[in-house]
C-alpha cells in the first residue's frame, strides 16, 4: 500500500486494526505484538495511550491479563503510560477474574515503577470489591487510605460500603456509615436512603426504616418502587404483611407505581402469614397487569391454595405461570408436583384436611 498507492497509506486507525489482530494471534507470547508497534514506530505512528488502551482491552478479553500487564509496564517504561481509564479497566478486571493479590501488585508495581498512583475511581473499585467479597474491615481501611491520599470519599463509595453491610445484614453498620457521611459533609442521595432503607428493613429494624422515608422526602428525595418495596419486604418478615398492604395505598397515592417485585414481595408476605383471600384479589390484580410471578412467591402460593384444599386454583396459578413466562416449565412444574406431594404427606398425617 505504502509503495504502489501513497494515497492509500495507512494511518493510525489502520495500524490499530493490526494491533488488535496481533493481540489475538495463536503465538501466546507478545512478539506478535511487538511486531505491529515496531511497525507503527518506524512508519510514524508511535503508540499513544489509544494504542495501549487497544492493546490492553483486547488482551484481557481474552484472558491474557499478565501479558496486557507486561505490556502496559513496558510501554510505561518507554514514556507511553496508560491513561486513567486504561488503569482503571485493568484493576476492574483483575477484581473480576483474578485474586486480590493480583491487582494489589499491580498497583503496588505501577506506583514504585512508574509513579502512576491509584485515583479515587481506583479506590471506589477495590472497595466496591472488598464490600462484594462481604470483606468490610478491608473496606474500612481503603476509606482510611483513601482521605490519607488526599481524597474525599463521594456518595458512590459510601454507597457502596452500605451495600455490603447490607448484604450481611448489618443495619446497625450501614446507619454508622450514613452518619459518617453526614459527619464529612457529603450529601445523601437516593441511592443513599433506597440502600439505608433496605439495609434496616433487612435487619428487622423496620420502625428506624420507617423514620427514614420520612427523612428523605424531607430532604427532597422521592421514594420509587425500590424504597416502598424494601420496607414492604422488612414490614412482611416482620409479620405485619397488612401494614404492608397499607403501604401500597400511600405508594400509589403518592404516585409511585408498583412493579412486579412490589407485588411477589406482598403475595408472597400475604401467604406466609395465611392470609390467602387478600393474596388472591393481590394476585388477581398481577393478572391484571400480566406481571410475571417470582419463584419464591410462586411456591409460596401453590403451598397456601393446597393448605386450603383450593388444588384446582393452583393449577391455575400454574398454568398463569407457565402462560406468562414467570418460571421455566421444569421450575413451574418441579415445584408445583413437589407441592401436591407435600399436601398428600400433610392430608395422610391429619395436618390439612
Amino acid at each position: 500500500m505504502i509503495k504502489i498507492h501513497p494515497p492509500f497509506s495507512p494511518d493510525r486507525f489502520t495500524y490499530h486494526v493490526l494491533l488488535i489482530q496481533s493481540c489475538k494471534s495463536v503465538d501466546l507470547s507478545l512478539t506478535p505484538v511487538h511486531q505491529v508497534l515496531n511497525l507503527m514506530t518506524s512508519n510514524g505512528f508511535p503508540p499513544n495511550k489509544f494504542s495501549t488502551d487497544i492493546a490492553v482491552r483486547t488482551l484481557c478479553s481474552l484472558g491474557r491479563e499478565e501479558q496486557a500487564i507486561e505490556l502496559v509496564k513496558e510501554l510505561s517504561s518507554k514514556d507511553s503510560p496508560p491513561d486513567t481509564y486504561t488503569y482503571n479497566f485493568i484493576v476492574r478486571h483483575l477484581c473480576k477474574n483474578r485474586p486480590l493479590s493480583t491487582m494489589n501488585n499491580f498497583i503496588k508495581e505501577m506506583r514504585e515503577g512508574f509513579d502512576i498512583k491509584p485515583d479515587l475511581v481506583t479506590y471506589t473499585i477495590m472497595i466496591d470489591n472488598v464490600c462484594n467479597c462481604k470483606n468490610l474491615r478491608e473496606a474500612t481501611q481503603l476509606l482510611g487510605v483513601l482521605s490519607e491520599e488526599g481524597y474525599k470519599p463521594d456518595s458512590y463509595v459510601y454507597n457502596t460500603i452500605m451495600k455490603g453491610y447490607c448484604m450481611l445484614s448489618q443495619g446497625g453498620e450501614v446507619l454508622g456509615v450514613y452518619k459518617k457521611m453526614q459527619e464529612e459533609g457529603v450529601k445523601p442521595d437516593l441511592v443513599t436512603y433506597n440502600t439505608l432503607v433496605y439495609g434496616l428493613s433487612k435487619s428487622g429494624r423496620v420502625k428506624d426504616a420507617k423514620q427514614f422515608l420520612n427523612v428523605m422526602m424531607e430532604e427532597g428525595h422521592i421514594p420509587d418502587a425500590v424504597t416502598y418495596t424494601s420496607l414492604m419486604n422488612g414490614m412482611c418478615r416482620e409479620g405485619d404483611p397488612l401494614g404492608a398492604v397499607a403501604l401500597l395505598e400511600k405508594m400509589e397515592a403518592r404516585g409511585c407505581a408498583p412493579n412486579s417485585c412490589t407485588y411477589n414481595t406482598l403475595l408472597h408476605g400475604l401467604c406466609k402469614a395465611r392470609l390467602l383471600d387478600k393474596g388472591m384479589k393481590l394476585y388477581d390484580v398481577m393478572k391484571q397487569n400480566c406481571m410475571k410471578l417470582e419463584t419464591g412467591s410462586y411456591g409460596t402460593f401453590l403451598r397456601a391454595l393446597c393448605r386450603n384444599g383450593r388444588v384446582a386454583e393452583a393449577y391455575e396459578v400454574f398454568d398463569y405461570a407457565i402462560e406468562s413466562k414467570s418460571l421455566t416449565d421444569v421450575a413451574a412444574y418441579t415445584t408445583l408436583e413437589s407441592t401436591l406431594k407435600w399436601h398428600k404427606k400433610a392430608i395422610e398425617q391429619g395436618l390439612v384436611v
